[in-house]
């Protein structure tokens, strides 16, 4: 990995094909209760950053996670501390601004 390849964002529109291509994915977004409340992706489940310790209420460590965010950096932050708690499958998917599908209210 090259020093701006951490600056690589993920395409959360190409990230989603391979979560509706997963057996038993969850999509999880991170963002606030508010902010999930104003727009989110259609089948995501909220587990706000701050709650992550809660993560257990909608996957079991090794059940195959999908994190966003707003921009990606919270999603990021959320893969690390998922790893922390074992959870073995946990991809960032990058951030909701940059999706272009329906959002659901």
């Amino acid at each position: 990995m090259g020093f701006f390849d951490f600056f690589k964002t993920p395409d959360i529109n190409q990230e989603l094909i391979a979560f509706h291509n997963t057996k038993g994915g969850v999509l999880l977004d991170v963002r606030t209760p508010q902010e999930y409340k104003e727009g989110h992706i259609p089948g995501s489940q909220n587990v706000p950053l701050q709650s992550l310790s809660q993560a257990a209420s909608v996957a079991q460590p090794q059940t195959p996670l999908f994190v966003y965010c707003h921009s990606g950096v919270r999603s990021r932050q959320a893969v690390a501390l998922l790893q922390e708690m074992n959870y073995t499958n946990v991809k960032n998917i990058g951030g909701i601004a940059s999706y272009t599908g329906k959002v659901e209210k």
